[in-house]
Parts: C-alpha cells; structure tokens; sequence
C-alpha cells in the first residue's frame, strides 16, 4: 500500500520561490551550520586526549565513511518512502550527535561518535537536493542548486566561525550544545516541509535489504561521480589542515578562516547556477577547477595570515561554481525516476574524495615538521585538481557532437 502526502506540481508555476523552497533553504542553514558547529576545534579537543594528534586526519575521514556508506541507502530510500522522512532522520541524527561529544573521554569514543555523526550528512542533503528537484522548473534547477547551495555555504561558514567563539569564550562543552541545539531547530523546521514525492510508499525494514534487481548506484551518474571525486579531495585537505594552517599562522580564531572561502562561494552561486543553465555544465566546471587548483597553490605557499586568506578566496570561487553545477548535472543525467539515487551516486564520490583528502593529508602531517608536511597537503590537492580538468576535456572531447547530458 502506498500513500501520498504530495501536492501539485509546483513546477507547473514556473517559480522557485515556494514554501518548500524556502524551508529547505532555511533548515539547510541551521542543519549545516549544526554539524560544522565544532567542526575547526575538534582537532585540539582530539589532541587533549594521550595520543590524540595521531588521529587527526580521523576527524574527517571517519565521518566521511559512514556518510559514503549511508548513501548505498538514503538515495534508494529517497526515492520510495519520499524526501521528507529521509531529510527527518539525518537532521535528528546531527541533533543528537552534537551534545554527545561532552561524554567522549577516549579516543576510542570520540571516533565511534565522529562515525555515527557522519550518518547525517550520509541522509539529508540527498534527500534535500531531490526535494529541490522535485519542486523547481528544470529549466532553472541550476539557479536553485545555486540557492540552495548558497543556504548550505552560510551555514557552514557561520558554523566553525560561531563555534569557535564559544569555544574560546564559553567552553568545549557550551560548543557541543549549542551544536545540538542548532540540530533541533533544523529537525523542526523540515518537520513542517511538504512531501514532494508523489505515492511515497510506507517503510518497511525489507527496504533496507539489497535486491537483485535493484541498482544501488547509478552508472548514468558516472561523469558528475569522476568529477566529484577530484574536486572535493581539496575540501577534505581544506578541513584537515586550515585549522592547522591558521594555528601555525597565529590565527586568533580557527574558525575565522572558513569565511574568507564560504563568503566568495556565497557570492559566486548568484551567478553560476545561471550561468549552467545557459552555457551547459562543462565550461563552469572547468573554470572552477583551474581556480581550485590556483587556490591549493597558493595555501601550499601561504607564510602570511592575508596569503592563506587570498588562497581562500580563490577556493571559493572553484566551489561556488563547481558545487551547484555538479548538483545540476546529476539530475540531469538521472534516469527518470531515480533523481535521490543518481544524487546519491555523486555524493558517494563527495564523500569518498573528502575523506581521502583527509585521510592522506592528515596521514602526512607531522607536529615536528608542521609547515613543511601542510604545504605537502596542500599541493597534493592541487595534483588532484589537475586529474580532474584533464577527466573534464576528456569527457567534452568525448561528448561533442553528441547528445551527452549537460555537455
């Protein structure tokens, strides 16, 4: 039995600017600023703890593991039981995780938590993006992605800015609840939000199992998947070691970094998502590569506080045009039908880039040699930048003169 809590096709008005819209936007600014809350402190909170700087490429690594391997389920779901119930445990995922890093006293604890937190971002911006899918023109879901991208940008550059200050002032244990706090303010929030999914089926533990018959990736997602793997083995090496950049450069507050990239990127999305629209998904992504890899360049150089914020700009720019159009180019690429599971494709190589970028860097860093071993970092992400423009003229190469999607 199926049942359908779904209303008229909101795209038929030809607006963005719907409730759902506007819900999804401003719970998606109190969700992502909920999980990145602690996010620039925790490498000093882990280090407090004997032995604890060994693991700090696990910070980000751990979370992005399960957040990869949740995706083999929240898109397949997505698609079934709707966006809504998806988006709902996500966000109560993160609510709940928040508080919870006050009771890690060992490693042990804090890297199960950092792996069950993960499981947040693994559930709710997949079903968020398909949401926007499902309630905006296809001839403007660029610009939406852009929006969209734009509320999950403020709240991530709020987030360890705003932690940090409690932090510094209030306490690790003040930072921690005021992260679940801001948790349960987005769980209310996409409470209220509409289905848009239409005869969204009820869930039944059956779905959690694999079937034969039914895909858990797919292969029409591979393009948006390649690169999305090479362009966010940059961002996994951005939160593994700016906060350790900024250390070594005397920044007052760790967090005070995350604006100068967050702001440009904020700023960018006003014009990219149009810009993908209009040009196709190609020509953005391949500008925003050659600013990421001048932007890991510049940071591996960086001996200045205003070279690594210069550094940062720059990297805005690369993710202000390449998030937006990769989230367009997914759907366009989806088969019908399978929106949630082509989006979580994509998000799989986010996750699974993010956390190699932090795994291999943070593998590198070495205390003794801090600014030798960061600029390493930085440098390999610029390698990988490098792989992901040459993937890109392949694949125009490729598809021209051909019917390729977004080409």
């Amino acid at each position: 039995m199926t049942h359908n809590t779904s209303t008229p096709d909101p795209r038929e008005s030809g607006t963005i600017f719907t409730r759902n819209f506007w819900l999804l936007c401003f719970s998606s600014v109190l969700f992502m600023m909920s999980f990145s809350f602690p996010l620039f402190e925790l490498a000093e909170f882990l280090k407090r703890m004997d032995g604890g700087e060994a693991f700090v490429g696990f910070i980000i690594g751990l979370f992005t593991v399960s957040a990869g391997l949740s995706r083999l389920w929240s898109g397949r779901l997505a698609d079934r039981i709707g966006r809504r119930p998806v988006m709902i445990f996500g966000t109560i995922v993160t609510a709940v995780c928040g508080g919870l890093y006050i009771f890690t006293t060992t490693i042990l604890s804090f890297l199960a938590l950092r792996f069950v937190h993960g499981l947040s971002t693994g559930w709710r911006p997949t079903a968020t993006t398909a949401m926007l899918a499902d309630v905006v023109p296809p001839k403007r879901i660029g610009e939406a992605m852009g929006y969209l991208g734009m509320a999950g940008a403020t709240g991530t550059a709020l987030g360890p800015w705003m932690g940090s200050v409690v932090k510094e002032h209030l306490g690790f244990d003040n930072m921690f609840i005021t992260a679940s706090v801001l948790g349960v303010l987005a769980w209310l929030m996409t409470s209220r939000l509409q289905e848009s999914l239409p005869s969204a089926q009820k869930f039944t533990w059956s779905m959690l199992a694999f079937q034969k018959d039914e895909p858990i990736l797919d292969r029409s997602a591979t393009p948006a998947f390649m690169t999305t793997l090479f362009e966010t083995f940059s961002f996994g090496t951005i939160i593994t070691l700016a906060p350790l950049l900024v250390d070594e450069l005397n920044f007052e507050y760790k967090g005070s970094f995350n604006p100068s990239f967050i702001a440009t990127s904020i700023a960018i999305r006003f014009i990219a998502g149009r810009a993908s629209d209009r040009l196709g998904r190609l020509v953005p992504l391949m500008i925003g590569m050659v600013f990421m890899i001048t932007a890991m360049l510049v940071l591996g150089f960086s001996t200045t506080r205003w070279m690594a914020i210069f550094g940062g700009i720059l990297y805005g720019v690369a993710i202000g045009l390449n998030r937006p159009t990769i989230f367009a180019w997914t759907t366009d690429l989806a088969r019908p039908g399978h929106v949630a599971l082509s989006l979580a494709t994509m998000l799989l190589a986010l996750e699974i880039g993010i956390g190699a970028g932090a795994f291999i860097t943070g593998g590198l860093y070495d205390e003794a040699n801090a600014a030798e071993t960061i600029s390493s970092g930085f440098f390999l992400a610029a390698c990988s930048g490098v792989l992901g423009l040459g993937y890109l003229i392949w694949y125009g190469l490729k598809s021209r003169g051909s019917a390729a999607p977004g080409a």
